[in-house]
């Protein structure tokens, strides 16, 4: 069984989203999107200050087995990348909802509204039964 948090929101494309403490959105892949890719070797995000739309490619995500969009939960600007991921991709696999994550974005409107359209836990649940 994925391991799917309460405290996040998520969208059928397996992204999560959370509310920072700086009023910015950090996005990652779930668990379960990162059990189905299997072994990550490369994450390909845009840079800071690319303008994101909801639910449109804002990136690339390699495995050993495919590589997959990655797709923006809201509409908004990156603010901030996880520098971290060009050297350990693996990241991913690892700690999906931690140190895996991918972009922080600051939402074009009220960022607690943006979330508020997302998934539950318990819908994402559903979407995955």
């Amino acid at each position: 069984m994925s391991d799917i948090r309460q405290e996040l929101r998520y969208t059928e494309e397996h992204e999560w989203a959370v509310l920072s403490k700086d009023g910015t959105i950090r996005v990652g892949i779930t668990d379960h999107a990162q059990c189905l890719l299997g072994d990550i070797v490369y994450v390909d995000v845009p840079p800071v200050g690319t303008a994101v739309a909801a639910m449109q490619p804002m990136g690339t995500i390699e495995s050993v087995k495919t590589v997959s969009d990655l797709f923006s939960p809201l509409d908004g600007v990156i603010v901030r990348v996880n520098g971290q991921l060009q050297a350990s991709p693996e990241l991913v696999n690892e700690q999906p909802y931690e140190e895996g994550w991918l972009v922080e974005i600051a939402a074009s409107g009220d960022a607690l509204d943006v979330l508020q359209r997302l998934l539950t836990a318990e819908q994402y649940e559903r979407l995955l039964s």
